[in-house]
């Protein structure tokens, strides 16, 4: 007896994707925004070490965190349809 249920919960294809994305969004656009603060850009792009780098990984989790408990799911779940009811 197949679920009723399955039918309207997303691909588990789509809920990897986008947070796949979600990460390597949070972690360019949040990276290069402490580096420019922080006075770590480079011209490849930017290079954290310390406490830049502590304060990339808490606001990453912050960013997961914040989005999908308060704000109804993160950029990319939004994207892809890819919340769970």
């Amino acid at each position: 007896m197949p679920d009723a249920n399955a039918e309207t919960q997303p691909a588990t294809w789509r809920i990897v994707l986008a947070a796949i994305f979600d990460f390597l969004t949070a972690f360019f656009v949040l990276g290069y925004i402490i580096a420019s603060i922080f006075g770590g850009k480079t011209e490849d792009g930017f290079q954290l070490h310390g406490l830049p780098a502590l304060l990339l990984f808490a606001l990453i989790v912050a960013y997961f965190i914040v989005f999908n408990r308060y704000l109804g799911g993160t950029i990319w779940k939004r994207i892809f349809r890819a919340r769970r009811q």
